[in-house]
């Protein structure tokens, strides 16, 4: 059994449309060349605090339609952008004034249903699951009530090609926070994350891999110096910026390295870096951007993760929009 996965980082933004047309060319262009099974979308689909409506669904939508398009089921996790308060434009209180918002017919005044108050994730997630989810596409889930305000926290179960219905991989998705909460993988999560894959590969036998939006302190660890060429033992071909990590580390890095069964951990939230270091027995790699939303003008793409169950491995490479691979490494 061999299967392809294309991790994507999106950005939908209102206020490029131009943007949005581009994002969609490289949605198009990544998931024709490399037909994948599945596809990780690893947050900031939206740029919510740049959409000035009260419900960014719509948005959401858009961003995960190429992968419904093409009958490819796929999981999502949530960024710092994808529930981020409006940003007021400083332009709108020039002598311009605010431009035509808008709002339902039954909306009276701002104040209220075009409050600019943003998405929730609850609600961007339940909108998914309820078009797409059961017997659709979509392998998201609305995680435990006790890991809230983290939301898109779950596992998914990959079967054996040879010993159904055994696993042959545990994917393991965790809300990073941002936006409306501080950018942090909470103590509960870790806690959480430890009950789980104690009860489904106690044994350590099945092998493992992580997502989430924001990279851990431990990226800034491994991490080349900005601006440099990166090297062996890393691989990759971009290196623009320093990582910008989450806020604090509660422990999820000391549980995942106690296990030799999870191989490496993917993440987003940096446009100017797509390379994968070692971090112990693990990879710890980012993926490309791949939407023409937010900042950075370099080339977009996505990271592709192709998975083999005898003997089991785990490849991964670059597949950039204009069709060209590069960055190809093993991970396992």
């Amino acid at each position: 059994m061999t299967r392809r996965e294309a991790f994507c980082r999106h950005w939908i933004v209102v206020w490029g449309p131009a943007q949005d047309v581009a994002s969609d060319r490289v949605m198009a262009t990544v998931l024709d060349a490399e037909k994948p099974d599945f596809v990780v979308y690893l947050g900031d689909l939206v740029t919510a605090n740049n959409v000035p409506i009260p419900n960014a669904t719509l948005y959401w939508d858009m961003a995960i339609s190429h992968s419904r398009r093409r009958g490819i089921p796929w999981s999502t996790v949530f960024g710092n952008h994808d529930d981020m308060p409006f940003e007021w434009p400083p332009e709108w209180f020039s002598t311009a004034g605010i431009p035509p918002v808008h709002c339902p017919p039954a909306a009276s005044m701002p104040t209220s249903e075009c409050s600019f108050r943003g998405t929730p994730r609850i609600d961007l997630m339940t909108a998914e699951m309820n078009r797409d989810g059961a017997d659709g596409l979509s392998r998201s889930s609305v995680g435990p009530q006790e890991l809230w305000p983290g939301i898109s926290n779950y596992v998914l179960r990959v079967l054996s090609h040879e010993k159904q219905p055994d696993p042959a991989l545990l994917m393991y998705f965790l809300d990073s926070g941002g936006g409306s909460y501080p950018e942090v993988i909470s103590s509960a999560q870790v806690r959480w994350f430890c009950y789980q894959s104690q009860s489904l590969n106690p044994d350590g036998r099945i092998p493992e891999i992580i997502f989430w939006h924001i990279p851990s302190t431990a990226y800034v660890k491994v991490a080349p110096k900005a601006k440099t060429e990166i090297t062996k033992p890393c691989v990759g071909s971009l290196n623009e910026e320093d990582v910008a990590p989450q806020v604090a580390e509660w422990g999820m890095m000391d549980a995942l390295a106690k296990r030799s069964s999870v191989k490496a951990i993917f993440v987003g939230h940096n446009h100017g870096l797509d390379w994968c270091c070692p971090y112990e027995k693990l990879w710890l790699c980012f993926a490309r951007h791949t939407g023409h939303g937010g900042y950075g003008d370099w080339p977009r793409g996505a990271r592709i993760v192709e998975i083999a169950e005898k003997p089991f491995s785990v490849r991964s490479w670059i597949r950039m929009e204009n069709g060209s691979t590069h960055s190809h490494i093993t991970l396992s």
